[in-house]
């Protein structure tokens, strides 16, 4: 998702730095960037001036005071909670006071983010879909605190990128995920009772209901630990039953089993790790 969210902001001229803890991870990051602009010269929607000026216009850093200097930081950690805290913590204390400081979290609440920070106004939900480059929606999540004025900067922002801005309340999971996963976890509780395999629960969703991805193969590209992890928020911030995930979900993650990532999920991938 962060280079994801790094070329979208770089494809609309901005300048944009590529933060992660790990060398190996800020590279990877930079290629896929590269691989997918290279993608679009090949298909000829941009020239090759321009992926040289959009790839040049991205930095690269394992060193999180690279942020002192940004108006906006769009933070993209995994789905958890006390990670995602410790990094706007640190941010708050990095960042200059007037900047945003943006998390791209699938479910989390974004008051209690905020709360981890002194500056809770200028905290914000700004959820994209994935692939970022692609998809049009980012939903925008104002917490307990968040100014208005912060919102209209963010919204102004989602536009200039191409965007379609949706705002939405502070609850778990939001609108997207609160749906999405509930018809995610239910998929796989149909391949857990044995009503249906992977495939056939697929093709039914695909064929019968016209969506463009079945829902096993989506948990599978979306990553099963960050279903998991969604559907914990839910289940935590709700207390309702309806929410629980399903046991092999919970296997799967517990076997490294995560989808497209790690070469192995509810379906096997050509990248699976030997």
């Amino acid at each position: 998702m962060g280079s994801g969210i790094a070329q979208t902001l770089a494809q609309n001229g901005l300048q944009v730095t590529l933060y992660d803890i790990e060398k190996a991870a800020v590279t990877r990051g930079i290629d896929s960037i590269n691989t997918s602009l290279i993608r679009l010269v090949t298909k000829g929607k941009i020239s090759e001036d321009q992926r040289s000026l959009m790839i040049s216009s991205i930095r690269s850093s394992t060193d999180l005071t690279c942020a002192k200097d940004s108006d906006l930081v769009i933070e993209a950690a995994p789905e958890n909670i006390r990670m995602k805290k410790s990094v706007f913590e640190k941010l708050d204390k990095i960042c200059q006071p007037n900047a945003i400081l943006a998390t791209n979290t699938s479910s989390l609440s974004i008051t209690e983010i905020a709360a981890a920070t002194k500056r809770a106004s200028f905290v914000i939900g700004m959820h994209f879909m994935n692939p970022v480059p692609v998809m049009p929606l980012v939903e925008i999540i104002k917490g307990l605190e968040t100014s208005n004025d912060t919102f209209e900067k963010i919204k102004a922002l989602t536009l200039t990128l191409g965007k379609t801005p949706i705002e939405v309340n502070d609850f778990p999971g939001f609108v997207s995920n609160r749906i999405l996963m509930l018809m995610i976890n239910e998929a796989i509780y149909t391949v857990y009772e044995g009503v249906a395999e992977p495939e056939a629960v697929d093709q039914v969703m695909r064929l019968g209901m016209n969506h463009p991805m079945g829902p096993i193969t989506l948990a599978d590209f979306i990553g099963l630990d960050t279903c998991l992890a969604i559907m914990e928020t839910l289940q935590a911030g709700f207390g309702d039953s309806k929410y629980r995930p399903c046991p092999l979900l919970r296997k799967y993650v517990q076997a490294g089993w995560l989808g497209r990532k790690t070469g192995r999920g509810f379906y096997v991938y050509s990248n699976e790790r030997g």
